[in-house]
């Protein structure tokens, strides 16, 4: 198959799995969340540090977090909800 006038900007989307969104934030951010009882959660924005999409492979802890992303699949937004934190998305 031939696709003409192909830009390969619109097909460009990194991608980061689950597993790895703990490590964006570091291990000390994620312990002072988890001693807060006021109900606030990290926030990370994964476009931040190049990845666009997130993916659903690997386990997320029971602390709630929110993830703010272009992309998610739908993995990755059950496990993300089911955890108790947000799927934001941007623009």
């Amino acid at each position: 198959m031939r696709y003409f006038h192909y830009k390969k900007n619109p097909h460009h989307m990194p991608t980061v799995n689950l597993d790895k969104i703990w490590n964006m934030i570091g291990l000390e951010q994620r312990k002072e969340y988890a001693k807060k009882t006021d109900g606030s959660v990290p926030l990370i924005d994964v476009t931040h540090f190049g990845f666009f999409k997130v993916l659903g492979k690997g386990k997320l802890p029971a602390q709630p977090i929110a993830v703010k992303a272009k992309f998610f699949s739908k993995q990755a937004e059950e496990k993300i909800k089911a955890a108790g934190g947000a799927c934001l998305l941007t623009a």
